[in-house]
């Protein structure tokens, strides 16, 4: 048991490693990275098309990363949007690593690139562990899923700079308990935004935009307790680790 620790553990600093490198090299460039995390079958996708099309719309030169298991069927939807897209296959990997990003990136990122959407494989559970260089962490959960994932998830959404919560037009059909969500959400994340979209109609998908923006403008973000990036230099965006897992202290206002 220990041996299989210590590996796990050695796989995760080196993943950290890269992901620090890769975090302060785009953000010499001016790229942020957003990293979407849900479970298969939140409208991830759906969303996130309508967000690329968005910045589109508005003139911000975005560009989006997606990953699966097998299919390039999410990157054919994405590229709708007009906005540059590239396909992630993971050959059975149930996560995306920092290694994988960079070496899609290569040669491939426009350079006036401002956001890279990174939508990681639908799993609540292996991509939580893993840094991708993120600038911003956004869990996604539908209202069709339970108002009691966060606390059946507890690191995914420990670990959220953002919790979005889609396809609210069916909230009232799937009996789903807001009050109940959020309240579980304070509890394995104190004081991290909620925001209410519907990709049907466009609700909030300007605002999931927004903080992405203000996110690479520097403003101040949320520390969640389970903080994938636990010592971040703002003035280069670059990120020292000593590999511990000691949660810090949320410091923004309760939503």
């Amino acid at each position: 048991m220990c041996r299989s620790v210590d590996v796990k553990q050695a796989v995760l600093a080196k993943n950290d490693d890269l992901a620090a490198a890769l975090r302060g090299d785009l953000a010499r460039q001016g790229v942020a990275v957003v990293n979407l995390l849900s479970s298969p079958g939140s409208g991830k996708t759906e969303l996130l098309g309508r967000v690329l099309a968005r910045a589109v719309e508005r003139g911000v030169p975005v560009a989006a990363l997606t990953a699966d298991l097998a299919t390039e069927n999410d990157a054919r939807r994405l590229a709708r949007s007009g906005a540059p897209v590239q396909q992630v296959l993971t050959d059975g990997l149930c996560h995306l690593e920092a290694r994988q990003v960079r070496s899609r990136l290569e040669g491939w990122l426009p350079e006036d690139t401002a956001v890279l959407f990174v939508e990681n494989v639908g799993n609540l559970v292996c991509p939580a562990s893993y840094d991708l260089g993120e600038s911003l962490r956004i869990v996604l959960m539908a209202v069709t899923e339970g108002e009691d994932k966060p606390l059946k998830y507890p690191t995914a959404f420990g670990s959220a700079h953002l919790v979005v919560v889609t396809k609210t037009d069916l909230a009232e059909a799937a009996g789903f308990d807001e009050t109940a969500f959020r309240a579980h959400v304070r509890q394995v994340n104190p004081g991290v935004e909620i925001v209410r979209t519907c990709a049907r109609s466009g609700d909030g998908v300007d605002t999931v935009l927004d903080r992405t923006l203000a996110a690479r403008e520097g403003a101040p973000r949320h520390r969640p307790p389970l903080s994938p990036q636990p010592h971040v230099h703002a003035a280069d965006g670059e990120q020292a680790h000593d590999h511990h897992t000691h949660p810090h202290p949320a410091t923004t206002p309760a939503s």
